[in-house]
């Protein structure tokens, strides 16, 4: 009995959940005339002027409607308005409306009104269940200052979004945004794009696979394959950050910035680009393997620093890079603890412990100074000012060719130094040796000045001038030490020789680390971003003032 008496509680429980499951019947409020026409309309109710009917919630009015009362289901016609609270409101010539599943249909000339936004198409379906209305015939959205047009969309009503899985365009007074993935919030104006998506505008053009853009604040995040293409720029990078009013962006790993009127790159794993579009004059910051790529006469030159700066317009460049500075060219390369290069008068400062290597050439001096031809794009030449010291290791010997001096000026022809002055004080030990490559003897000399003649490794011609003290000596007959002038420090095992050797270990470790991340990323499914908790918390971190109260 007991047994019998629990079954049939259960049996009465689950009878109850069906029941209060089931939906109510559509109720009748008002219509200014009512009929029943079995031949017409068998089994329905005919409703004219002033129809008025609800169902949970939702309002219906209209002109005529057909009430089928054994389906629950009602068609309206003319100046039809469904209402659901203060959250939509649905205009349409034509609608229908079940209330056993609570869907519904309109046409003709279809407004769906939400607090935030306007939808025009000419059909669409609503599922009050799960709150989702959706169309596949030509939508024109507007909200705030945005236009969207789809072919097709879907509105979820509780979240307050759009969402687009076809081609969508977002038309703003300021840029406009095509995708054919994206979800657009009408409350925040929050979108997120998914696939090949651009934003074109008068300042810039913008390309993404994954992004994201506040259409109200104008900030925007991009993840994939993420560009921003400037008249005179582009800048690439694995993610990027862009505000447009302030017309700032950054840009985080495997960052590339190309000028594309000085035929400049440069790299680096983080960035920051200040533009100013009307007086043409920006900024960028780059730092973590940070590297500026310029072309000289079809060569590359490639210059890094821990932190580096660029400021100024088009053409008009100048170039900071700071501690620890480094530069690799084929034919030239130097080490120093700061940089200071200005293209508009082609003047590069290498600042504080200043090296460099022009091929076997290793030159010192407390200030260095290459100047560049900005008609040829060429090096002109080169100033090095206090202890200017010149190097070369002989090259049938274990002996060195030296010259110092107080200052150094040399001339290039074809990015070759070509020849040397120094000036002041100059000393000079040089290895003589005839055509067939003898050594002839060893000049250890001083002067005023001395001018030399180069081709490449080799010194075709010293001559020195004024106050002429020293000798050429037989190898035998000058000792070993004294065949290095004071001062002399060969730093051979410090020479960049390669593009590579720019980088310190350091920051090849970075290197490596961001590469094997990215590799570990892309090798995940790829997925729309997430929506951000600015997003979703919207309402209820920028509630609605409250109406004020007639008294």
């Amino acid at each position: 009995m007991k047994k019998l008496l629990f079954l049939s509680i259960g049996l009465l429980c689950c009878l109850f959940t069906v029941q209060a499951q089931k939906s109510s019947k559509i109720k009748i409020e008002y219509s200014d005339f009512s009929d029943i026409n079995q031949e017409e309309i068998p089994d329905a109710l005919l409703l004219r002027g002033n129809v008025r009917v609800s169902h949970e919630g939702v309002v219906f009015t209209c002109n005529k409607a057909y009430f089928f009362q054994k389906e629950n289901y009602i068609k309206a016609f003319g100046d039809v308005q469904m209402v659901q609270g203060d959250t939509l409101f649905l205009n349409s010539k034509y609608a229908e409306y079940s209330g056993e599943v609570k869907k519904a249909f309109a046409t003709g000339n279809v407004i769906m009104r939400s607090p935030e936004s306007t939808l025009v198409t000419d059909t669409i379906n609503f599922d009050r269940n799960v709150q989702e209305a959706f169309y596949n015939t030509h939508g024109t959205i507007t909200n705030r200052e945005n236009t969207l047009k789809s072919k097709a969309g879907r509105y979820y009503v509780a979240q307050k979004k759009f969402q687009f899985l076809t081609a969508v365009t977002i038309t703003n007074p300021k840029y406009v945004i095509k995708s054919n993935h994206l979800d657009y919030y009408t409350n925040s104006g929050h979108s997120y794009l998914f696939g090949p998506s651009t934003i074109t505008s008068k300042e810039n053009y913008i390309y993404t696979e994954k992004g994201f853009y506040d259409t109200n604040k104008n900030v925007s995040f991009f993840k994939k394959k993420s560009y921003i293409k400037y008249k005179d720029r582009l800048i690439e990078g694995d993610s990027l950050y862009y505000d447009r009013n302030r017309e700032f962006a950054s840009a985080t790993n495997n960052v590339k910035i190309t000028d594309t009127i000085n035929k400049g790159l440069v790299k680096g794993h983080y960035a920051e680009i200040y533009r100013n579009l009307k007086t043409q004059k920006d900024s960028m910051m780059i730092t973590k393997r940070a590297v500026a790529i310029t072309l000289v006469e079809n060569d590359s030159m490639y210059i890094h620093g821990k932190k580096m700066l660029i400021t100024g317009k088009p053409g008009e460049r100048i170039i900071r890079a700071f501690n620890n500075v480094r530069f690799y060219k084929t034919d030239m390369s130097g080490k120093c603890d700061s940089i200071h290069s200005d293209q508009k008068t082609g003047l590069t400062k290498m600042i504080k412990n200043p090296i460099l290597w022009n091929y076997e050439n290793q030159m010192t001096g407390d200030i260095m100074h290459l100047i560049g031809n900005n008609k040829t794009e060429k090096l002109d030449s080169l100033k090095v000012l206090n202890n200017a010291f010149i190097i070369s290791k002989d090259t049938l010997s274990t002996g060195f060719n030296q010259v110092k001096g107080q200052n150094l000026y040399g001339k290039f022809a074809d990015n070759k130094l070509k020849e040397v002055d120094i000036v002041k004080n100059a000393e000079v030990i040089y290895y003589m040796r005839n055509d067939q490559q003898e050594l002839i003897g060893i000049n250890k000399s001083t002067c005023s000045s001395i001018n030399m003649i180069l081709d490449g490794n080799t010194i075709e011609t010293i001559t020195n001038f004024n106050q002429i003290e020293g000798d050429i000596y037989p190898e035998a007959e000058l000792p070993e030490n004294t065949r290095k002038l004071r001062g002399f420090i060969w730093r051979g095992d410090e020479r960049i020789k390669t593009k590579d050797d720019i980088f310190p270990p350091e920051e090849n470790e970075i290197d490596a680390k961001i590469q094997a991340a990215k590799a570990k990323n892309e090798a995940k499914e790829d997925k729309p971003l997430e929506p951000r908790k600015e997003t979703l918390d919207y309402d209820k971190n920028n509630p609605k003032p409250k109406e004020k109260v007639a008294k």
